[in-house]
């Protein structure tokens, strides 16, 4: 995806080139699916774009569990068996009775909302974690990064929908936690082209990389022939 040249400008001045990482060790790298779950591919709170990026998100998940990396899938769960909300604040004052109501159902375990959608190509030896919140790194809200911690991952692949939303916020989060992070490009989705862009071109100045699929295999691909990496 090209990047505003307003962006490309900031980047460069800021790093001195347009990408922030040359190669990563596939052993220590996991692609994160974020919430490609029915509720939001599907259903109600849609975003049609998501449908399109499953071929290419198979594509990452299997290139890089050929390359020795790993692939965790991460669903959002709002609501519990008995109508209660996991989200309070967010269900309150961020939807319509109705809207939370619909939100909270259609993301509790059991329901078809929440579900993977059948399309994507789960693995047993995938990281299969659930959160609470908008990001999959909020201490206390999920169980991602343990997992990731235990398997010695320190670089992630992210993708999923929507890009400017729940991609984007545990992207954020993840480069804090000093994770090295890339939004894949094509492996994301949002409900508007430019809320797209604006997802990635805000992670790209300054809290990791964006690559699309050949450039992320081609980084493990690199990181697998250098050895060894800072």
């Amino acid at each position: 995806m090209q990047m505003p040249d307003h962006v490309i400008a900031r980047v460069m001045q800021k790093r001195g080139r347009l990408h922030v990482f040359d190669a990563l060790a596939p052993a220590e790298t996991a692609f994160i699916v974020t919430d490609m779950q029915n509720a939001f591919v599907k259903g109600a709170v849609k975003a049609d774009a998501a449908i399109a990026i499953m071929p290419a998100i198979n594509r990452l998940a299997a290139g890089v569990r050929a390359r020795g990396g790993t692939v965790a899938w991460v669903q959002l769960q709002a609501g519990t068996p008995d109508g209660g909300s996991l989200a309070e604040l967010y269900h309150r004052y961020f939807f319509t009775p109705e809207g939370a109501e619909a939100h909270r159902q259609g993301l509790t375990p059991g329901e078809w909302g929440f579900e993977l959608c059948d399309e994507l190509d789960v693995q047993p030896q995938d990281i299969r974690s659930v959160k609470t919140r908008h990001s999959a790194f909020v201490p206390g809200h999920g169980d991602l990064h343990p997992q990731l911690e235990a398997r010695g991952i320190r670089n992630l692949l992210i993708g999923g929908t929507v890009t400017n939303f729940c991609c984007e916020t545990s992207a954020r989060d993840a480069m804090m936690l000093d994770y090295r992070v890339v939004m894949v490009s094509d492996c994301n989705a949002a409900r508007h082209a430019e809320d797209h862009l604006a997802g990635l071109s805000t992670v790209f100045q300054s809290f990791g990389d964006v690559r699309d699929v050949d450039g992320c295999l081609a980084l493990l691909d690199r990181g697998a022939r250098e050895g060894n990496l800072p």
